[in-house]
């Protein structure tokens, strides 16, 4: 009788533990898959041209390890794997990845290359005068002076009425009037330009 007894409660225990590890197998296959990182929203229109200390999100499809971010150096190159240096200042981000994708075919089966500017560095314009922040300041897409004004605040002896943005067109220099206070006001709309690069806004 103690045997059979011994056997009815190994019975149990064993048939009391398939449920948890059926829930147990089950869990394991339901573990979710990696995922990849997203791709980086871009800060520069198709038609912007890459210069030297922007940064570039560089995707090659299927081939994570060519996948990386890169700095723009002074000289206008960018180091990628199997490839050394390659220019991309010049460049679109679209005819860089033209250009990489041909220069990669000799070491991989149909590539397919992305290039995103994650940040813009090479295009700058320049604030000076009775302003809180002077310097250069970065050209963000379709940025105005007004935008840059903003940014750039005035001191408490700034001449808001006769600022103007200096910009260098063929070998001249132009003039580009800006009355702050209409502008704020609504007012003289046609004075607030977008801003080129190299463009220097000046605070009397």
């Amino acid at each position: 009788m103690r045997r059979i007894f011994t056997m009815w409660i190994l019975l149990a225990f064993v048939l009391g533990s398939l449920p948890a590890l059926a829930g147990q197998d089950s869990n394991q296959s339901k573990d979710p898959k990696p995922t990849s990182d997203p791709m980086p929203v871009s800060q520069a229109g198709p038609s912007y041209v890459i210069g030297p200390d922007d940064t570039l999100f560089i995707s090659v499809w299927k081939e994570p390890d060519l996948t990386e971010t890169l700095p723009v150096r002074a000289d206008g190159m960018i180091s990628l794997p199997l490839l050394n240096d390659v220019q991309a200042a010049g460049l679109t981000p679209m005819q860089l990845g033209s250009s990489l994708s041909e220069k990669l075919k000799k070491y991989v089966a149909d590539p397919h290359v992305t290039i995103v500017v994650t940040q813009m560095n090479s295009q700058r314009v320049y604030v000076t005068g009775e302003v809180l922040h002077p310097g250069a300041m970065n050209l963000t897409p379709n940025m105005t002076v007004l935008q840059a004004l903003a940014t750039s605040g005035f001191t408490q002896f700034a001449n808001t009425k006769s600022i103007y943005v200096l910009r260098n067109e063929n070998g001249a220099d132009k003039k580009f009037p800006v009355n702050y206070k209409k502008l704020i006001k609504g007012e003289a709309g046609n004075q607030n330009i977008a801003l080129k690069p190299g463009d220097t806004i000046v605070v009397p």
